[in-house]
């Protein structure tokens, strides 16, 4: 199954005004077995779209397909048959197993009593095994931490069975190695399960590394490609330069915007200078291409590591990263 919008408005209707419109004319389609990034600003509309592709909200104009079936006309049981939805709301109530929660995948497949039969259960389990999220079953939600709890959130979504899964901000208040095992996880589930996997996100560097489309979601429109040629054709660092993100072609990082106006350059690819490059660039200064007026270049010798900064005719050395870029402050200010 595959989801495809046709000529679809997004947005709010108002009464007696204009409708907001948030974006208008999208084509896009989702494929089984992949892994889309939906990346934007904050408030250009990431999360009405996944409403509307959802269901939750009727488009302003167009339509969302699955297969050949509009969404919108389709009963809430059978939607739920065919695409589920991961939020980063809190589950309720949070007094229930984690068993409990991911069997809330199987209503849209039980009878009116929501009676779960030995298939049913053998579908949980599974689903807890592909979140290796087994031993989280017997313990409270309410006990479980953020990345606990957005596994099992993930595993009642594939309960459901379902051929299409939308993620609105999945990682959003997970610690660094929980957003890294939570994309990881979407990306092997694309893989393995020819699930159609859209998630929206505010990780670029993660989506980068992982996704295998992008929709790129700026003000009334959407751009889908690859990351990579998003990247090279300057769609992915126009799209966050308005805020104030710069995004690094050559280096394939999303940076902020230099306020020093001062430009530096590092010679080399070593571990120091890459770690030297993320320093100045925290400090707000400019990475050079091409030697210029300054330059910071590291040295190793028998008597131990040092940084040499040169500034027009003038050379001084130092001992740390620290050091460096507390001369070079002195000496630009």
């Amino acid at each position: 199954m595959m989801l495809q919008t046709r000529d679809l408005a997004i947005g709010y209707r108002r009464r007696g005004r204009p409708d907001n419109v948030l974006a208008r004319a999208l084509n896009l389609r989702l494929q089984p077995g992949e892994l889309v990034g939906l990346l934007g600003p904050n408030g250009v509309g990431k999360s009405t779209l996944l409403r509307t592709l959802g269901g939750g909200q009727q488009p302003l104009a167009g339509r969302v397909l699955l297969g050949e079936s509009d969404v919108a006309r389709l009963k809430p049981q059978e939607r739920a048959r065919r695409l589920s939805m991961v939020t980063t709301a809190a589950p309720r109530p949070r007094l229930m197993s984690g068993y409990a929660l991911v069997a809330l995948g199987r209503h849209p497949h039980t009878d009116w009593l929501g009676r779960l039969t030995a298939d049913d259960h053998s579908i949980i389990a599974r689903a807890l095994d592909a979140v290796k999220g087994a031993e989280l079953a017997e313990q409270p939600v309410a006990e479980l931490s953020d990345g606990q709890r957005q596994k099992l959130m993930i595993a009642r979504a594939l309960a459901q069975q379902s051929d299409i899964m939308l993620l609105d901000e999945p990682t959003a208040f997970l610690d660094l190695p929980r957003r890294i095992e939570t994309m990881a996880l979407l990306k092997r589930l694309a893989r393995t399960t020819e699930l159609a996997i859209l998630v929206s996100t505010h990780d670029l560097d993660l989506a980068l590394r992982n996704c295998d489309r992008f929709w790129l979601m700026s003000r009334a429109s959407i751009k889908a490609g690859a990351p990579e040629d998003l990247a090279l054709d300057g769609s992915l660092g126009a799209t966050f330069r308005a805020e104030g993100v710069h995004f690094d072609q050559r280096r394939g990082s999303f940076e902020l915007e230099a306020s020093h106006g001062t430009s530096v350059y590092v010679p080399g690819s070593s571990a120091p200078a890459i770690w030297l490059r993320r320093a100045l660039t925290r400090a707000g200064y400019a990475l050079a291409e091409e030697p210029g007026r300054i330059e910071i270049s590291h040295r190793q010798n028998d008597r131990g590591s040092s940084w040499r900064l040169q500034i027009q005719d003038q050379t001084s050395r130092h001992a740390t990263i620290e050091a460096a870029l507390q001369a070079l402050e002195r000496e630009t200010t």
